[in-house]
């Protein structure tokens, strides 16, 4: 099968410095929203996510939703959890998404059902997210199912991508945990939301003296803050993730801290575009859409390519 890169592949080759948001699809069966927020980002950022049932809680499919984004002229990723489905699943869920026109899928594990609304329901987790990009990796490469099975023709030919949290304990696993997915098959990594700018240093630091950054394209992940309440919930509900002290004070004595929140995530991105190794930026502006023109104006990173 003839080879068809993504656009965000082709970014990376072409050495460009990335930009990818997020977009959280509905809990319902409409699309007009995702098509418009994907027409307003698309001058903006170069592809989108689309979460697959992010907290475990039931909401328009990933793959669903990265058709309205292609319907609407952008680049979609698609992230598939080994939470809900097995391996026959995964494997007939890659090849209905590739049929559909994405060419982007980021694999991870999923979050944990009792975050959800659907405390009840079994996981699943047939395969673990390495195996799941071994699995990607194989159809396309190998050109084989997980059972061996040879795919004759039509094989999907994935841009892969895995995510990585530098902030997890303990901290000199991690660069080994990114190391492993790497090698199974990982193109490109999107980090976890960074606030603690010396852990994540720390991080890449170890990462580049294994030669981690020339083996798979490192996207640093940032969030825009709304406000201190959120900084404060971050800080202590949320599990590996860091934010300073410094952070949620900066947030509590700003006048207007939306404000304030765009202002810091502007700057992170500037200091993360020095740090070694660092060959994008993943936006995570959840429920705030819209913010994400003027993070990336405001941080130097217009015209995309």
């Amino acid at each position: 099968m003839a080879e068809e890169k993504s656009k965000l592949q082709s970014l990376f080759e072409q050495g460009e410095f990335a930009v990818t948001c997020e977009i959280g699809p509905p809990k319902n069966a409409q699309g007009d929203g995702i098509r418009n927020h994907s027409e307003h980002l698309k001058p903006f950022v170069d592809a989108v996510n689309l979460t697959d049932n992010q907290t475990a809680i039931v909401r328009l499919s990933s793959i669903g939703a990265g058709v309205h984004v292609l319907a609407a002229g952008g680049e979609p990723i698609i992230q598939m959890t080994t939470r809900d489905r097995n391996r026959i699943a995964l494997q007939s869920d890659l090849l209905g998404a590739y049929s559909l026109g994405v060419r982007n899928v980021l694999c991870l594990s999923g979050d944990h059902q009792t975050f959800g609304n659907h405390q009840g329901a079994k996981n699943v987790y047939d395969l673990d997210s390495i195996q799941l990009i071994q699995t990607v990796k194989d159809m396309r490469d190998a050109k084989v199912f997980q059972s061996g099975e040879v795919i004759k023709q039509g094989e999907p030919r994935f841009f892969i991508g895995a995510v990585a949290n530098p902030f997890a304990d303990p901290f000199e696993f991690r660069v080994l945990r990114l190391e492993k997915k790497i090698r199974a098959g990982a193109q490109f990594i999107q980090t976890q939301c960074i606030f603690d700018m010396e852990r994540f240093e720390a991080f890449m630091d170890l990462a580049c003296k294994r030669g981690l950054h020339q083996q798979a394209y490192i996207m640093a992940g940032v969030m825009p803050i709304k406000s201190a309440k959120a900084a404060k919930y971050m800080q202590k509900n949320v599990s590996g993730m860091l934010v300073p002290d410094g952070i949620v004070e900066r947030m509590s004595k700003a006048e207007d801290q939306p404000a304030e929140g765009i202002k810091l995530c502007i700057e992170q991105i500037k200091h993360l575009r020095t740090v070694p190794g660092v060959r994008g930026v993943h936006i995570m502006a959840v429920a705030w859409e819209e913010i994400v023109p003027e993070i990336v104006k405001g941080a130097g990173l217009l015209p995309r390519p």
